[in-house]
């Protein structure tokens, strides 16, 4: 009982909304964990009543996909569960979501400048709004930018 209630409590927080995102995007994350790099792809597109998340390695080969329906994230295809993707998916959720709408849907985070943070969970710190690094209280870290037309 414990052990499933601490998993429910794990669970990344995720809008009250629907938050106002320019789909699709195309974004290259950098991951940084004990001094290891590693390089992801990452598709969000609106499909259907919900958000799909596909991600994958430089190859192609696809890492993880979730939707996001009706404020729940589901599993698309066969891919295994990926709780570290699930997560990040849920902080870049927050990292792009407008100014304008961060305190509607995200009551308890913290902008100031070219930095936000919902305490305790995420920190994000902008070069540009779709251009920043993330960064989780115990690991990883990420910097996030757009693929550009020419990137293979």
């Amino acid at each position: 009982m414990v052990l499933l209630l601490s998993a429910c409590a794990s669970h990344a927080p995720l809008p009250a909304g629907n938050p106002t995102l320019p789909l699709p995007l195309q974004l290259h994350i950098e991951r940084e964990q004990a001094g290891q790099r590693q390089d992801w792809l990452l598709v969000i597109q609106r499909e259907g009543p919900g958000i799909r998340w596909s991600m994958m390695d430089p190859l192609g080969i696809p890492l993880a996909r979730q939707q996001l329906i009706d404020g729940r994230w589901q599993a698309d295809g066969l891919l295994p569960p990926n709780p570290e993707a699930r997560e990040l998916f849920a902080a870049l959720l927050f990292a792009l979501t407008p100014s304008g709408e961060l305190l509607r849907n995200y009551p308890a985070a913290v902008q100031q400048g070219q930095q936000r943070s919902l305490p305790a969970r995420w920190d994000v710190r902008y070069a540009q709004p779709s251009s920043f690094e993330l960064n989780l209280p115990q690991g990883p870290h990420y910097r996030v930018s757009p693929l550009s037309e020419s990137t293979p």
